[in-house]
Parts: structure tokens; sequence; C-alpha cells
């Protein structure tokens, strides 16, 4: 199983458990050691898995995570379930996308768009092994 996906399963059940117990979650603080340890050992269990390069990506990640306002991590999680519900094939699509639009400018990546969203089956097959999939970080 996935680690976030096991992370949120975790979370999913302490949320049903903590919900019958009472009807409103209960702050950081008021949590029970148990409750806490059952939160952060998937993540202790990923970091400690993890060699250093991922473990520096994964502290990024929780950086500009913090760094976020409620809206844009709001959009981040629409964004992790759209790309979780694709295909594989669109999947590869929208990391080629992803890895060449990461060094274009904002009207370089507009165009990219407007010119991926003409495009027919075949000629986005085409794009694609034109364009492969390279330098991005591992998953």
């Amino acid at each position: 199983m996935k680690p976030r996906l096991t992370l949120a399963l975790v979370l999913l059940s302490l949320s049903a458990a903590s919900a019958a117990q009472t009807s409103t979650l209960p702050e950081w603080d008021k949590l029970t050691p148990q409750q806490r340890d059952a939160l952060i050992a998937p993540v202790r269990d990923r970091w400690n898995d993890a060699p250093p390069p991922q473990r520096e990506r994964m502290l990024q990640h929780g950086q500009r995570w913090q760094s976020m306002t409620p809206e844009q991590r709001e959009l981040a999680r629409r964004g992790r379930h759209r790309f979780e519900n694709m295909s594989p094939e669109q999947r590869e699509q929208a990391r080629a996308l992803f890895a060449q639009m990461r060094g274009m400018t904002p009207a370089q990546r507009d165009a990219l768009r407007e010119r991926w969203g003409s495009m027919s089956p075949e000629q986005r097959q085409e794009w694609l092994k034109a364009n492969p999939v390279k330098d991005l970080p591992p998953r």
C-alpha cells in the first residue's frame, strides 16, 4: 500500500473514531500520545526508509506545505486527487508536461497548454516521444 494512502487511511480511521467519541476533533495538544503516534508513525517509517536526497525532498515539501494558505493547500489536494484518478497513460503525459513546463515562463506554459489541448492523440504521442520525461525527482 502506498505511504500516502496508508496515512490517509490512518487519519480517516482516527477521525472516525474521534467523531464517534465527540462531535469535534481536538487540537493536537489534546490528542493522546497514542493518537499522536498513530498519526506520525507512517511518516516516521517513510522517513527512516528514505535515502538522504528523498529525506531532503520530504523536508522541503513539509516546509512548503506549512507556508501555503488554506486555499493553496486545497488546490494541492485537488491536484493530487485528480492525478491519482488518472490512467497510467494520463499520468505519464502529466509527468512529461510537468517536466517540460518547469523551465518555462508563464506565457510559454499557457501556449503549451493551448497547443496540447488542440492536439490529436497521435500528435500527443509524437510529442511525448520527442519530449521524454527526465530529471524528475524520484517518486
